[in-house]
């Protein structure tokens, strides 16, 4: 029986490993890389081509969306005060899930989800209730988790040194860096 399609939208690759897995049983997912909120472009452009690296060396299909941090920034003007987990975070959410829901409409996609819920700083509630919303909107269905649940973040994160990958300090936005302590350097995590 063949399994159904679904596309998973990807903030990074080191939140990917463990969602990947437990799709994969079910499903032929795709990985989807929507991510205009990340910055600097350098930055950007590390992350992109990590999970691209690490999409081959799975053997999993890889799909990137144009980079449009102008719209982002348009979509969260007004936010740029709100704490991580407020108001600019949602509309974040909203903006990469709608994207990626459009995508898997226009291609032939029964599904869709993301790997955001792997992060424990990411609220699984809103990240499930604004996917949800937008299967109903498109005619989807929105594979609804909780990655970082029972060990998922623990797991997540010992994978991701397996496959040596590398676990960023910020989660992408300008106004999560800025958060940093200026001693703090980018975490990562090696192969052994």
């Amino acid at each position: 029986m063949q399994k159904p399609k679904l596309l998973l939208h990807i903030c990074c690759a080191p939140c990917s490993p463990h969602a990947i897995a437990l799709l994969k049983e079910d499903f032929n997912p795709a990985a989807y890389f929507y991510d205009p909120n990340i910055h600097p472009e350098d930055e950007y452009i590390s992350r992109l081509d990590e999970m691209r690296r690490f999409s081959f060396q799975i053997g999993l299909s890889f799909i990137s969306a144009e980079y449009d941090p102008d719209r982002w920034f348009e979509r969260t003007k007004g936010h740029e005060s709100d704490r991580e987990g407020e108001g600019r975070c949602e509309i974040c959410f909203k903006m990469r899930l709608e994207h990626a829901a459009i995508f898997a409409r226009d291609n032939g996609f029964e599904y869709f989800s993301t790997v955001l819920t792997a992060s424990p700083h990411k609220d699984a509630e809103v990240i499930n209730r604004i996917g949800r919303e937008l299967a109903g909107q498109y005619s989807l269905k929105f594979y609804e988790a909780d990655f970082k649940k029972k060990d998922g973040f623990k797991i997540t994160v010992q994978k991701g040194k397996e496959y040596g990958l590398k676990r960023q300090n910020y989660c992408g936005c300008v106004f999560s860096q800025r958060k940093i302590p200026k001693n703090s350097g980018t975490i990562f995590i090696i192969a052994k």
